[in-house]
């Protein structure tokens, strides 16, 4: 605080109390004498210094204290509160005197007390959070120049988790934050809201490595932590950090922090401090950004599109089509850089339907998944879609942390699916040794084909049925052969796909008819 402020607070604290004084170190200490009102000793009517002086102890611990001193036949009750005031070390001093209206029963004097806690907690703590407020930066931190972290913290996507949960979830949202932070940082260590969803933080004293460190583990546990009656909901923050650097004031290093918190929101959840700014170093969420998976989102809502856009672009690249003919052109564009399209049914020019029919001809419903968002509910409609080949559906209204997570589960199913199908592939083609990999120049020939797989493996046969060619697998469930899948096409058909996704489709079948069979016994 500054001279001027401290005396600002002294002005408001005259209307409460007879004497407001402040005291420096030196004066506390006995080694000055008091001239601001009195000399301390005499005042009290002594000629050394009191045992129980407060105002010492004050300035040793930085607690608020609180005694009784008599003077003659009065009594008056004194408070001693911890100030910086332009860096030094100093004590105000709150005299009350306790006459016939004021000592009316013991509890006058915790009132009081309570007074003076409830003031000062309604001027320098914010409200929702009880962190400190902007006024507490303003008048006792800002003109710091101690060596300190500073960073600033901004919650990622805070107005979105307004619009789709309501107030009241941007507030338990902000509290969860607030209790993620202190939980994380030491006592000395000063939290405050600076406006709405962004945070200061000042760790004075703190190395280098232990402030990155530190933020980096904020930003760890910001991301997992449960919002109290909105499990659904993930937070993330942006932080920027700096240490300050000689004779900056906190202000001027906040200003610095605020720019790095701006690089790291343009990727999300991720630090971003002077070190990994200079040399490009990135966290692991930020290099993960780096290689950011695309969706294309198809609406002719452009309201909707940004709905989708703002759920997912914190961690997905977006792409944009506005009807079915788009969204083809962008399919023969990017293919499989597309990691996933989320759909909707009614558009002009081409709808959602048409869509599906073009992608299954031309055989990319195979290769990237298809979640239809629609407002159309009808079982039929949603059936039709399954017959389709979508992956998933969902309807309007929907929850945004389930959109997100559907998103999430199908993009990580297909893509643990291709790497499974790369596996068996290679599986079987490293079991094909001594000429076993020439059962692919035998394109045209099932049968032979057929006798060259059975000396890899009897679970699967290859049949000549006229023009055509019948691939098929036994299911084995719980060591029984439970039945057959199969695969029907022309006699020069891709052997090695076939034979991969039918191992696949046999273990996956395998597992999930053991596990129902495993929920069933629990039950």
């Amino acid at each position: 605080m500054t001279r001027e402020q401290v005396e600002t607070e002294m002005a408001q604290y005259r209307t409460i109390f007879t004497v407001v004084r402040l005291l420096d170190a030196a004066q506390v200490g006995g080694e000055e004498s008091i001239n601001s009102f009195c000399s301390c000793y005499s005042y009290w009517g002594k000629n050394t210094p009191c045992r129980n002086c407060i105002s010492r102890q004050v300035l040793e611990d930085h607690r608020q204290r609180t005694k009784l001193e008599y003077m003659v036949s009065e009594v008056f009750q004194v408070t001693a509160v911890y100030r910086e005031v332009d860096g030094a070390p100093c004590v105000m001093e709150l005299v009350q005197k306790l006459d016939g209206e004021t000592l009316i029963d013991p509890e006058n004097g915790d009132r009081l007390i309570d007074s003076i806690t409830r003031y000062h907690t309604k001027l320098y703590h914010d409200a929702l959070t009880d962190s400190y407020n902007r006024l507490y930066f303003e008048d006792a931190l800002k003109d710091k120049t101690d060596p300190a972290g500073v960073a600033v913290l901004d919650l990622d996507d805070f107005k979105l988790i307004n619009d789709t949960y309501g107030h009241q979830a941007g507030d338990m949202a902000l509290r969860t934050c607030v209790d993620v932070v202190r939980a994380c940082i030491r006592k000395s260590d000063v939290l405050i809201r600076y406006g709405g969803d962004e945070f200061l933080l000042v760790l004075p004293g703190i190395e280098r490595a232990a402030f990155l460190a530190k933020l980096d583990r904020i930003r760890a546990q910001l991301h997992t932590a449960s919002v109290p009656g909105y499990s659904r909901l993930q937070l993330s923050a942006s932080i920027g950090g700096v240490i300050t650097q000689p004779g900056e004031t906190v202000e001027q290093a906040v200003s610095r922090a605020d720019k790095l918190m701006y690089q790291a929101k343009n990727r999300k959840n991720m630090v971003v401090t002077e070190d990994n700014a200079r040399d490009g170093a990135l966290s692991a969420a930020g290099r993960e950004s780096h290689s950011r998976q695309s969706i294309l989102i198809v609406d002719d809502s452009e309201m909707n599109r940004a709905i989708l856009a703002e759920i997912l672009g914190s961690d997905y690249n977006i792409l944009e089509a506005t009807n079915g003919r788009e969204c083809l052109a962008m399919l023969e564009q990017y293919g499989t850089g597309i990691a996933l399209i989320l759909l909707d049914i009614v558009m002009p020019v081409m709808d959602g339907f048409a869509v599906l029919s073009e992608m299954n001809r031309n055989h990319w419903i195979e290769d990237i998944p298809v979640i239809m968002i629609s407002s159309e509910d009808a079982d039929t409609v949603v059936r039709h879609a399954y017959e389709l080949g979508v992956s998933d559906y969902v309807s309007r209204p929907f929850d945004a942390g389930v959109v997100y997570r559907r998103v999430f589960n199908t993009i990580k199913l297909y893509a643990k699916q291709r790497r499974l199908i790369h596996l068996v592939t290679d599986q079987i083609y490293e079991k094909e040794k001594n000429n076993l990999l020439n059962v692919v120049k035998f394109l045209d020939n099932p049968e032979k084909i057929n006798s060259e797989i059975q000396n890899l493996d009897d679970s699967i046969e290859v049949k000549d049925d006229e023009n055509m060619a019948i691939v098929t697998k036994n299911v084995d469930i719980n060591g029984q052969n439970s039945g057959k899948i199969a695969v029907v096409g022309p006699k020069r058909m891709n052997y090695k796909k076939i034979l991969a996704s039918l191992e696949y489709v046999a273990k996956t079948l395998k597992q999930y008819y053991e596990q129902q069979g495993k929920d069933d016994d629990d039950e």
